[in-house]
């Protein structure tokens, strides 16, 4: 709850004029998807893309953001909501700023997804389901944190003891048990460009 005495500060200089500047528009690409399922690798290649482009991106990823912002945060479901609802503050700001922004997160559930949703106006907020089986996550396994789920090393790990709630309707949906990071990041990029994302 916001104290009564805090109150909203008034700047000069509007997300619109940001935009203008910068020369396209300003939103968040959400990438949701199970841990391993190659959220941050195609968040990481599609911002290269991006910055070829002469884009103003910034990557959040899950792991970097708890190393400061959410550092005092655990992985119970009360804290997994409340780093989910920082990130999404922090995600409004960088529109503001007029900078694309990619958030790559689990973020296994639902409501706090479309709670994001709610924070920016229609069309800002992109979910990207990054759709990769239970099976072919573990069998990546990239940090070995599914064994030690397995092992009962790790508790409420996303797949295994907590839940994850897909996406019922993302604005994409990326199949990554067959598809290439390339094959990903071009389909987002045709979305983007089909919808207008990539002008003021």
């Amino acid at each position: 709850m916001i104290d009564k005495n805090v109150v909203w500060h008034e700047v000069y200089i509007s997300k619109e004029q940001r935009t203008i500047l910068k020369g396209h528009k300003s939103y968040i690409l959400w990438f949701t998807g199970l841990s391993g399922s190659g959220k941050s690798t195609i968040a990481n290649a599609l911002e290269a893309k991006l910055y070829e482009l002469n884009f103003h991106t910034y990557l959040l990823d899950g792991d970097n953001v708890r190393h400061g912002l959410n550092a005092d945060l655990g992985f119970d479901e009360d804290s997994r909501v409340e780093n989910i609802r920082r990130i999404g503050e922090v995600s409004k700001l960088f529109i503001d700023s007029g900078t694309i922004i990619l958030s790559a997160f689990i973020s296994p559930f639902a409501r706090d997804r479309e709670q994001v949703r709610t924070l920016v106006k229609d069309g800002e907020f992109i979910e990207i389901f990054v759709d990769t089986s239970l099976k072919t996550c573990e069998q990546r396994d990239p940090k070995g944190i599914y064994k030690k789920a397995r092992d009962g090393k790790i508790k409420n790990f996303t797949g295994i003891s907590s839940p994850y709630e897909k996406p019922i309707q993302p604005e994409l949906h990326l199949k990554t048990d067959y598809q290439t990071i390339e094959e990903s990041v071009n389909q987002i990029l045709d979305y983007l460009k089909i919808n207008g994302y990539l002008n003021a």
